[in-house]
């Protein structure tokens, strides 16, 4: 089982959105896009143990707070999800709510008029439809929501306010149970609380006792006699003892006791179930030190595998169930190793992986076909897989870490080569240094892009478009005009800059001062890799000679890790924003402009802070 698509309404920061999902997803955007509220809108609709929390929604869990209508009614939050790919089992127990569905037009047949006839087409499969419907109950003051059989209900919307009082509104419910079937865990990026690794009611632990067979009765009287029969009991240390005897003795004058020294004891808990569920702890020794203590006591990366580890273990106990696995930047406090394996192993061992990153390491692991660019238009969000028509797996293949980063950025500008983005970068370095309302390319979120070579700069701006980016390119003059299919894609860059020179070195030292060029020429003639065939000596070399000279020793240096540092050198001597090389130096103007007109928000993409409880990873 997979979730296809999901659609929701008045949820969080969300009044309106659709998103659709492949068999892994890779779910991208910037911050307050939504990213977190899909996946907080997933567990709502399929999470067994979201109705344990009391309330299961709250007043912030409503877009903009508003859980009553402008006439004081009631308003809705609706989270509907379409599941596929149903197991037999699952088709057994879910025959009855099953309904036919077309994965390309990404509807239900029974929708459209003369349905019958494609109801066994190409694409046609069976979907189960679930509904998550909340609102606020004023006969209880309270919130209420639950999951239900979505199914079309003739006249519905037209029903007033007391014939739909009752929250399915005649639907059958989606039970835990039935949510359990569908094999649901969601891995969240808060993981600040301590319910994560207790015994508590859902939590992981709990769960995975829970579906590691028959015999929990039995465990928990087993481990409530143990502590009642503690030999030494907690009472026999010698502390304990004189006070309990002192209090049988106090209390012995006002209270008939039971005869015997056990008429006062201490115990290690309640000896109850529940309260043992709140005490037990799971210790974990980790190296170099080898000494056991409580979980929260350890590194955060290692909770966040241990975390991981555990909801592997409930995959597994999940046995032929395709497992729908939902998880939060799983990057956090992980080295870049571990963030790939953590990753890996969800993608080949899971039956679907919901993923949100910051992280090209976790990125860069899923195909294109599997990115879905989450969208927003004020209160409204969508989301669909990219266009692969355009971003070709191939070139995917080759460029993935370069992809993933881009993938990550508000504007992407593909250069040319190495030395050209040393340059941008070198260039924007001393923007930000002489304007005060300047920032660099890289705090505004643009990813340079090395294209490998003059020809193949356009090749990549209709691959950005689909990836939903701001594209920009620069390349040098070519030698021959370009072929046809070039030309139509340098239509799809937002901004496009062709130099009049053939080469990066011809810009540089044309379109600098004669001061800079000297200053540059006297600053690298004194280290040990400078090009010993092309020696300057300062007193004999006229202001009319530097250019030449300057771009023969830039060019000597292009190609290997010294030539980097030169090109840095040259635009370091520029004192002034007027001694920039124009070329360069205008284009990023243009472009940190353009950016600066959609300034990206750095707000969280939750629109309430979740409680303790709510940040623990849940099945």
């Amino acid at each position: 089982m997979r979730v296809r698509k999901l659609e929701i309404e008045n949820f969080r920061g969300i009044t309106e959105g659709r998103v659709v999902f492949q068999q892994h997803t890779l779910l991208v955007g910037g911050n307050n896009i939504g990213k977190s509220t899909v996946c907080e809108a997933l567990e709502v609709v399929l999470g067994p143990e979201r109705l344990y929390r009391r309330p299961v929604i709250d007043e912030h869990d409503f877009s903009h707070g508003d859980y009553l209508g402008d006439e004081g009614g009631p308003r809705e939050i609706r989270v509907r999800a379409v599941l596929t790919d149903l197991s037999d089992e699952q088709l057994r127990r879910f025959f009855q709510h099953v309904r036919r569905w077309d994965d390309e037009a990404l509807s239900f047949i029974d929708e459209e008029p003369d349905s019958l006839q494609s109801a066994d087409g190409d694409g046609i499969v069976w979907a189960l439809p679930v509904i998550f419907i909340g609102r606020y109950d004023r006969e209880e003051d309270d919130f209420i929501g639950d999951t239900f059989f979505d199914h079309p209900l003739p006249g519905f919307d037209e029903l007033d306010e007391d014939e739909r009082a009752s929250l399915g509104a005649g639907r059958a419910q989606f039970s835990r149970a039935h949510k359990r079937l569908c094999g649901f865990i969601f891995l969240r990026a808060l993981r600040t609380g301590s319910r994560a690794l207790s015994l508590q009611r859902g939590s992981l632990l709990d769960t995975i006792l829970r579906l590691g067979g028959e015999g929990a009765a039995e465990m928990w009287r087993d481990a409530l006699g143990a502590l009642q029969d503690l030999d030494p009991a907690i009472g026999e240390i010698e502390q304990l003892k004189v006070i309990r005897e002192n209090i049988r003795t106090r209390l012995g004058k006002f209270v008939n006791l039971a005869p015997g020294e056990d008429s006062a004891a201490f115990f290690a808990s309640d000896l109850t179930r529940e309260h043992l569920r709140e005490v037990v702890r799971l210790f974990v020794a980790t190296q170099p030190s080898n000494h056991s203590v409580p979980f929260a006591k350890q590194g955060t990366g290692s909770i966040n595998l241990l975390v991981f580890a555990l909801l592997t273990i409930i995959a597994d106990l999940k046995e032929d169930q395709s497992v729908i696995f939902v998880m939060e930047e799983p990057e956090i406090a992980l080295p870049p190793h571990t963030q790939r394996r953590v990753t890996k192993y969800v993608v080949q061992q899971m039956g679907q992986s919901i993923v949100t990153s910051h992280s090209p390491y976790v990125i860069e692991q899923f195909d294109p076909e599997n990115v879905v660019i989450l969208s927003r238009d004020g209160d409204t969000v969508s989301g669909a897989p990219i266009d692969t028509a355009s971003v070709k797996p191939k070139t995917y293949r080759t460029q993935r870490r370069q992809f993933a980063e881009a993938i990550l950025s508000r504007a992407v500008f593909v250069l040319e080569g190495q030395t050209e983005m040393v340059t941008v970068h070198a260039v924007s370095s001393a923007l930000e240094r002489f304007r005060d309302d300047y920032s660099h390319v890289d705090l505004t979120g643009v990813t340079l892009f090395n294209a490998g070579n003059d020809r193949e700069v356009p090749r990549y701006a209709p691959i950005f478009k689909a990836l939903g980016k701001r594209v920009y390119g620069m390349r040098d003059k070519l030698n021959a005009p370009d072929a046809a299919d070039a030309t139509e894609n340098i239509k799809s860059f937002d901004e496009f800059w062709e130099s009049s020179e053939t080469g990066i070195e011809q810009i540089l030292v044309k379109q600098v001062p004669t001061r800079v060029l000297r200053s540059f020429l006297d600053e690298v003639v004194r280290r040990d890799d400078y090009p010993s065939s092309h020696p300057y000596v300062a007193d004999q070399v006229a202001d009319g000679d530097l250019a030449e000279l300057a771009a023969k020793v830039l060019k000597a240096r292009k190609g290997d890790a010294f030539g980097f540092g030169y090109t840095g050198t040259l635009i370091e001597q520029c004192e002034t924003e007027a001694e920039l090389p124009a070329f360069i130096r205008d284009a990023l103007l243009i472009i940190n402009e353009q950016l600066q007109d959609q300034p990206e928000l750095i707000l969280d993409d939750d629109t309430s802070a979740p409680t303790a409880d709510a940040a623990e990873p849940e099945e």
